[in-house]
């Protein structure tokens, strides 16, 4: 049996060579998650509740991970209630949250997996707060059951021990890569944070009904009026047809629409205090010219 089990030890290697450097630098992420973990191993195994977990992301985790802008506005006090929906504190807060809960289960599961590899190593049980805490933070369904089934077996005999521990290794180590993965999609939500800030930012001072007058210089001046109607933030309001990419920063706004195959960049800049729009498009025929934009009607979500 112990053969199996070093067997079971090398193919968890394997399963969990993504914990490398090697591995980070190949998916995108942060290379330095899997020290981290190590790094805060015991914090993150007494882990109980979601204040501990935004206290080690504001404190350690995020200024580590490159996300000392999300740490900082998380241990911001006393933040006004319209700033705070603005900048979706509340779902930054969840994911910094899931972020911490799946490092967490990661490092439990890897402890698991290493201790089930070795027949002479005691089984290393999480604790059952931190089980029901990453239940609730990260909803990692399989983690509870596996965590209670480990717990049984180190309580068992240690001849039913060793029968049992090679399908369990692998679910361990299993449990380990998926949790690495969720980790990495939320680092990658915190990050791009701030573009989701500047979109919705941007379609806000955008939003409402404008007049358009298109001038196109190669198709011997010909002018194009229409009314466009740019809605506010938020998937129950769909952008108009074709419209793709919005950016704006500060006066600048740049538009994209794609249509059959076509392309066309629209680069305009806010005038009147805000009233206005003025600028020029390219597209994709070759077609160039001047764009006007007048609101008619302010934003109605």
């Amino acid at each position: 049996m112990s053969r199996y089990l070093n067997m079971a030890g090398v193919f968890i290697g394997l399963l969990l060579f993504v914990d490398s450097g090697h591995a980070a630098e190949s998916i995108s992420g942060p290379a330095d998650l899997h020290p981290l973990v190590h790094a805060h191993s015991e914090t993150l195994g007494a882990l109980s509740d979601n204040a501990m977990a935004v206290s080690l992301f504001t404190t350690k985790v995020g200024p580590a991970l490159g996300l000392q802008d999300v740490a900082s506005t998380l241990a911001a006090k006393n933040i006004p209630t319209k700033i705070a929906k603005e900048l979706g504190v509340q779902e930054l807060t969840a994911s910094a949250q899931r972020l911490i809960a799946s490092l967490a289960a990661w490092q439990a599961a890897d402890r698991l997996a290493q201790s089930l590899g070795d027949s002479a190593t005691p089984i290393a049980a999480p604790p059952a707060t931190l089980v029901t805490w990453i239940q609730t933070a990260a909803s990692e369904p399989s983690f509870a059951p596996m965590a209670k089934e480990l717990t049984q077996l180190a309580e068992a005999k240690p001849d039913t021990a060793v029968a049992d521990r090679l399908p369990l290794a692998l679910s361990a180590g299993r449990l380990a890569l998926n949790a690495q993965q969720r980790a990495l999609a939320e680092w990658w939500q915190l990050k791009t944070w701030k573009d989701r800030v500047r979109t919705v930012r941007g379609r806000n001072k955008l939003c409402g009904t404008w007049q358009w007058i298109i001038h196109n210089h190669q198709q011997h001046h010909q002018e194009q009026k229409l009314a466009l109607l740019f809605p506010p933030p938020g998937t129950e309001y769909p952008l108009p047809p074709g419209l793709v990419e919005t950016v704006v920063l500060g006066e600048n706004v740049y538009l994209r629409w794609e249509s059959n195959g076509q392309v066309q960049e629209d680069s305009l800049q806010f005038t009147k205090e805000g009233k206005g729009l003025e600028g020029s498009f390219v597209n994709s025929q070759g077609g160039w010219g001047s764009i006007s934009g007048k609101r008619t009607s302010d934003c109605k979500p």
